[in-house]
Protein backbone atom coordinates (compact mmCIF):
# COMPACT_ATOMS: atom_id res chain seq x y z
CA UNK A 1 0.00 0.00 0.00
CA UNK A 2 2.57 2.56 0.95
CA UNK A 3 4.70 1.25 -2.36
CA UNK A 4 1.79 2.46 -4.09
CA UNK A 5 1.20 5.62 -2.79
CA UNK A 6 4.98 6.29 -3.45
CA UNK A 7 4.97 5.09 -7.02
CA UNK A 8 2.25 7.42 -7.51
CA UNK A 9 3.73 10.44 -5.77
CA UNK A 10 6.77 9.92 -7.87
CA UNK A 11 4.89 10.29 -11.08
CA UNK A 12 3.57 13.55 -10.12
CA UNK A 13 5.95 15.81 -8.65
CA UNK A 14 4.87 19.09 -9.99
CA UNK A 15 1.23 17.78 -7.78
CA UNK A 16 3.71 17.36 -4.85
CA UNK A 17 5.36 20.81 -5.21
CA UNK A 18 2.06 22.63 -5.38
CA UNK A 19 0.80 20.89 -2.24
CA UNK A 20 3.90 21.95 -0.64
CA UNK A 21 3.80 25.34 -1.61
CA UNK A 22 -0.30 25.85 -1.05
CA UNK A 23 0.36 23.87 2.47
CA UNK A 24 3.41 27.07 3.45
CA UNK A 25 0.74 29.41 2.33
CA UNK A 26 -2.07 28.15 4.56
CA UNK A 27 0.05 28.08 7.65
CA UNK A 28 1.60 31.40 6.74
CA UNK A 29 -2.04 32.48 6.12
CA UNK A 30 -3.49 30.72 9.38
CA UNK A 31 -0.83 33.03 11.42
CA UNK A 32 -1.50 36.33 9.66
CA UNK A 33 -5.15 35.71 10.59
CA UNK A 34 -5.29 33.34 13.65
CA UNK A 35 -2.40 33.63 16.03
CA UNK A 36 -2.75 36.47 18.27
CA UNK A 37 -0.13 38.82 18.18
CA UNK A 38 -1.09 41.48 20.65
CA UNK A 39 1.27 40.06 23.44
CA UNK A 40 4.19 39.46 21.41
CA UNK A 41 7.19 40.25 23.46
CA UNK A 42 9.70 42.21 20.28
CA UNK A 43 8.32 43.57 17.14
CA UNK A 44 9.66 40.81 14.73
CA UNK A 45 7.31 38.24 16.24
CA UNK A 46 4.51 41.05 15.08
CA UNK A 47 5.48 40.00 11.66
CA UNK A 48 3.08 37.60 9.65
CA UNK A 49 4.55 33.72 9.33
CA UNK A 50 7.67 34.67 11.26
CA UNK A 51 7.91 31.78 13.11
CA UNK A 52 6.79 29.49 10.01
CA UNK A 53 9.46 31.38 8.09
CA UNK A 54 12.35 31.06 11.06
CA UNK A 55 11.60 27.53 11.28
CA UNK A 56 12.02 26.84 8.01
CA UNK A 57 15.42 29.05 7.64
CA UNK A 58 16.92 26.96 10.80
CA UNK A 59 16.25 23.69 9.68
CA UNK A 60 18.14 24.77 5.94
CA UNK A 61 20.87 25.61 7.78
CA UNK A 62 20.87 22.53 10.68
CA UNK A 63 21.19 20.76 6.72
CA UNK A 64 24.21 22.46 5.38
CA UNK A 65 26.10 22.78 8.65
CA UNK A 66 25.29 18.76 9.23
CA UNK A 67 26.30 18.29 5.93
CA UNK A 68 29.83 20.70 6.34
CA UNK A 69 30.63 18.55 9.47
CA UNK A 70 30.04 15.53 7.90
CA UNK A 71 32.48 16.13 5.35
CA UNK A 72 34.83 17.72 7.43
CA UNK A 73 35.59 14.46 8.48
CA UNK A 74 33.05 12.42 10.57
CA UNK A 75 32.17 10.51 7.36
CA UNK A 76 34.72 8.05 5.88
CA UNK A 77 35.08 5.95 3.23
CA UNK A 78 33.81 2.86 3.51
CA UNK A 79 37.06 0.26 2.74
CA UNK A 80 38.47 2.70 6.17
CA UNK A 81 38.76 -0.32 8.69
CA UNK A 82 39.67 -2.80 5.80
CA UNK A 83 43.36 -1.21 5.68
Amino acid sequence: MIVNLIDYLKERPQAVKQTCYGGIALIVLWSAIAVDTHHAHTWVEKIPGFWSIFGLISCVVLIFVASWLGKSGIQTREDYYDN
